[in-house]
């Protein structure tokens, strides 16, 4: 007769496997200890051949008994979970929705992030400069169990794609896609982007999404801080880009990265600020960011990871207890008898 399945997923379905496990336990230690009782008058008969005529007993033996049931019980509480949870199957390269980090990426995509002063040689438009940033921060991680979503922002904020795996779309958006020409002339507002990435990430489960905003910061509202939801918290990174010392002349104003900006705004989102005109993402920095983004229960273990463990003690213990008796149980040594300098020798 086949066993019936239990659910996994459902809390339900775990308490029924865990609650019989328990009850197959306990009847497994109510018959182990009558077995190790009739053990023990069996072997109180023959102590003297197997322990000396003194019948001293190392600690090792007189523990044996009560090792061995609680190994027992251990490897038929673990087996029964086993034998009554759904199986999970692991496909390679499979992906469960709980395993993904969650990434958002508010992107500069005003007309200042077009003028050519960022890179180490000072050539390369800032524009060019984020890409290389971004694409660098994803060869440094396993992207595929990243779910991105890019937000525009210039004068205004427009979400360009939610929740995407797929890595090319996001290549083609940072350096194919004309995105400055979608809004309207004006300064860049900053805070718009941080409000969309707020609205976004609001319904994810708190602490499982990563802010990163790569912009000049050439263009930065004074007042109007959006708060971050819980999902982000404090999980943001202000990535610089564009000189931040040097700068260039732009419709009647001076253009160049505010650093010391940026940086305010990481403070009070309680992030960190990156200036990444000439140095990339450090280790540490994406390390960080990767961790952030790990889904808080990708690693709890369940009742199945107990289970696994119970098996694997328990039948190691019991496999172990026999040889470690044999070697260790009694230091009595039939046929041998001390010898006047302490040593033993053979009998005569």
């Amino acid at each position: 007769m086949p066993i019936p399945k239990l659910d996994p997923t459902s809390a339900t379905g775990l308490n029924a496997a865990v609650t019989a496990g328990f009850v197959i336990a306990a009847i497994v230690v109510v018959v182990a200890v009558a077995a190790e009782l009739l053990h023990y008058l069996r072997v109180r008969r023959v102590a003297a051949l197997a322990f000396g005529p003194r019948r001293d007993r190392l600690f090792l033996s007189a523990v044996a008994p009560v090792l061995r049931v609680l190994a027992l019980a251990t490897v038929a509480w673990g087996l029964t979970v086993l034998l009554t949870v759904e199986p999970k199957s692991h496909k390679p390269g499979e992906i469960k929705e709980s395993e993904y980090r969650h990434l958002v990426l508010v992107l500069d995509v005003s007309r200042s992030m077009e003028v050519e002063d960022a890179g180490g040689g000072g050539k390369q438009k800032r524009s060019e400069r984020a890409a290389d940033l971004i694409q660098s921060f994803f060869e440094r991680v396993q992207a595929e169990r990243y779910k991105t979503t890019v937000i525009a922002v210039a004068s205004e904020a427009k979400p360009v794609v939610l929740d995407t795996t797929d890595r090319e779309v996001i290549r083609n958006i940072l350096t194919e896609l004309p995105m400055r020409h979608a809004f309207k002339p004006g300064e860049t507002n900053m805070f718009a982007g941080l409000e969309e990435a707020a609205r976004v990430a609001k319904p994810w489960p708190p602490g499982s999404a990563v802010l990163m905003v790569v912009t000049d910061g050439d263009t930065v509202p004074t007042t109007g801080m959006p708060k971050m939801p819980a999902s982000i918290g404090g999980n943001v990174v202000m990535v610089g880009v564009g000189n931040p010392t040097v700068g260039k002349s732009l419709g009647g104003h001076t253009t160049r990265q505010d650093a010391s900006t940026l940086r305010q705004v990481a403070t009070r989102l309680n992030g960190t600020y990156h200036d990444g005109n000439e140095k990339q993402l450090t280790t540490a920095l994406v390390s960080s960011i990767d961790e952030r983004a790990k889904p808080k229960t990708g690693d709890r273990w369940t009742a199945r990871e107990y289970a696994l463990l119970c098996v694997g003690t328990g039948a190691g213990a019991l496999a172990l207890i026999p040889a470690i008796l044999m070697l260790f149980g009694t230091g009595w040594e039939p046929g041998r008898r001390p010898t006047p300098e302490g040593g033993s020798g053979p009998r005569r």
